[in-house]
């Protein structure tokens, strides 16, 4: 059997969920069947790929084309060509971790895997040019018809592919996400010693993830003005890590103009080998999203030993279990007793931290790959 997969995303140079599930994934699924050989179909005209361990595997093959992305995306819109299965020299079956647009000949199978529907569900919290992206240049709904098989990272998005998509649930499997295998917490003289390199405060909130509205952090500011007027909380920070993203400036004047400026930090994009040490480092983790398709930080928060406070809409619910403080994100003030009672009640801390580190342990990329390959062998 010949797999293609469409590796165009790891071209981007940003680091969101999609490229964290395309780069695990494939670390750890590639390696399982040798029989199997890999085509991975990669096109850029400037950037080049991080040199992956797996790409060297002898049964994968890397084919890499320069042809403009802009030229390739408007082909593949208006002729439906090239054919991707052709460019790779013939595939039995090609997989999309994200959607996209691949033309592909009519006996080469699809399976492509959906993140989330944000784009249908909150447009507002996207641009006028990143919804002509996700939903006429791309085609999703075009591609989520077509698949053979659709593999979504949630039941929360797979019901919605069948809400606003009208897909047969029958098509669709649900394959959760894993989180990395270096989100562990650290020993603490290594942690130390990371946090008074970064001068990072003794106690701190955080929130990691793209600095955008979707993620709620105009709330994550009102709330930690709230916290701060509570008995034993002058000295708390909020640290806001993640890349700059969709109307930032308006995040970052909103921090200019607390009263609580001088104790919130933007510590902007933070590395793979940095993240745990964030994580681990917090007192709480603060992830009161709008929506999400997955989401990986609360997950990795756990993994790090951090008790964690999320919202209680979409996929998060699901993901956490039992093991977060679940949350209104519309309501501030929810979020501010839930992160106060992390904080000074530590029974209540420590039961959270026990459920955290349980949870986590149950998403393994091991597990995810291990069924992906299943569902396109099957497919």
């Amino acid at each position: 059997m010949t797999i293609g997969i469409d590796i165009r995303v790891l071209g981007s140079g940003r680091k969101s969920g999609i490229e964290e599930y395309t780069e695990q994934l494939l670390a750890h699924m590639l390696p399982l069947d040798p029989t199997i050989r890999y085509k991975l179909f990669y096109n850029s005209f400037f950037h080049k790929l991080p040199d992956y361990p797996w790409i060297k595997l002898p049964n994968v093959e890397l084919v890499r084309y320069r042809i403009p992305n802009r030229i390739l995306f408007y082909t593949s819109l208006l002729f439906n060509w090239p054919k991707i299965d052709k460019l790779l020299g013939g595939v039995d079956i090609f997989f999309a971790p994200h959607f996209f647009l691949a033309p592909l000949s009519v006996e080469c199978r699809r399976v492509t895997t959906f993140h989330d529907l944000s784009y249908l569900r909150f447009p507002e919290f996207f641009s006028w040019r990143k919804r002509v992206w996700h939903t006429i240049e791309m085609q999703p709904l075009w591609q989520a018809r077509f698949s053979n098989r659709i593999i979504a990272v949630s039941d929360s998005t797979k019901h919605d592919l069948a809400e606003y998509y009208h897909i047969d649930p029958a098509r669709i499997t649900t394959i959760r996400s894993g989180i990395a295998p270096s989100l562990v917490r650290p020993d603490e003289r290594r942690l130390e010693r990371f946090c008074n390199e970064h001068r990072l405060p003794r106690r701190y909130i955080l929130y990691m993830g793209t600095l955008e509205p979707r993620k709620n952090i105009s709330g994550i500011i009102q709330m930690f003005s709230i916290v701060k007027g509570q008995t034993g909380m002058s000295d708390m920070n909020l640290v806001l890590a993640g890349p700059r993203g969709w109307l930032d400036d308006a995040i970052v004047d909103e921090v200019k103009l607390s009263v609580h400026s001088h104790d919130i930090h933007l510590v902007g994009a933070v590395s793979d080998a940095d993240r745990p040490l964030y994580y681990a480092g917090a007192s709480v983790f603060v992830y009161p999203s709008f929506f999400e398709g997955f989401g990986f930080p609360p997950l990795e928060a756990m993994a790090c030993g951090t008790p964690v406070v999320t919202s209680h809409n979409s996929s998060l619910p699901e993901v956490v279990g039992d093991a977060a403080l679940i949350v209104d994100p519309y309501m501030v003030s929810d979020i501010a007793t839930a992160l106060s009672d992390l904080l000074t009640d530590q029974t209540l801390r420590q039961r959270m931290i026990e459920r955290g580190y349980a949870r986590a342990k149950e998403f393994t990329w091991e597990k995810t790959a291990a069924h992906t390959l299943e569902t396109l062998r099957s497919s």
